[in-house]
């Protein structure tokens, strides 16, 4: 029975420095494919690629680790990357959206703000895999039943941040219209989530 091949050691940073541009084509495919669309048209996998390269050359003693995988481990660092971008635009996006919306639009049970955090993370999140907790996914699962109509005033109102007045003039409808639309649909969102457990 063959023994596992055991991992590359660099003797120093240019080493660890080829060895990433050999591989910087597959680590950039692996960081695209990772990233969901809400937050790749915000984050370039090539900065995230930029990033992670930085962190690996500032930290090489974690790539001496006996089996430790050299590109497992770019692989890893670029998802927490990719989860850390997550945070940020989630972040900023809560803070500004969160008391305009609990002014503009009804929400069932009180929970405006939290819910508008949840619902954020679950647009945005790069898989389902990165879910923080089970609400999230239900949340998930949910917003895939919705229309294409419905899952589209939701991305433009609380990923690119548009007011209900502009997302009107571009669905062609009143502002009145999409108040409506957006409360009964978060409000339905609510209510499968509760379903749910």
């Amino acid at each position: 029975m063959s023994q596992p091949e055991p991992a590359p050691q660099f003797s120093g940073p240019a080493e660890l420095s080829d060895f990433i541009n050999a591989h910087r084509r597959q680590l950039l495919a692996y960081t695209d494919r990772s990233l969901g669309p809400a937050l790749r048209s915000r984050v370039e996998p090539e900065d995230i690629v930029q990033e992670v390269i930085v962190s690996a050359l500032a930290s090489p003693q974690q790539f001496q680790v006996a089996g430790r995988d050299p590109f497992r481990l770019l692989c890893q660092l670029a998802e927490q990357r990719i989860i850390d971008a997550h945070r940020h635009h989630v972040g900023a996006l809560k803070r500004s959206l969160a008391r305009e919306v609990s002014m503009e639009t009804p929400i069932a049970g009180g929970d405006g703000p939290a819910f508008i955090e949840m619902l954020i993370a679950s647009i945005t999140s790069p898989s389902q895999a990165f879910s923080r907790d089970q609400k999230e996914f239900r949340l998930q699962q949910a917003m895939s039943e919705l229309n294409r109509e419905q899952q589209e005033i939701l991305r433009l109102r609380f990923i690119e941040g548009l007011p209900t007045r502009e997302i009107a003039e571009r669905q062609g409808k009143s502002d009145g219209a999409i108040r409506v639309t957006l409360s009964r649909t978060l409000t339905q969102l609510q209510e499968m989530l509760g379903a749910g457990g």
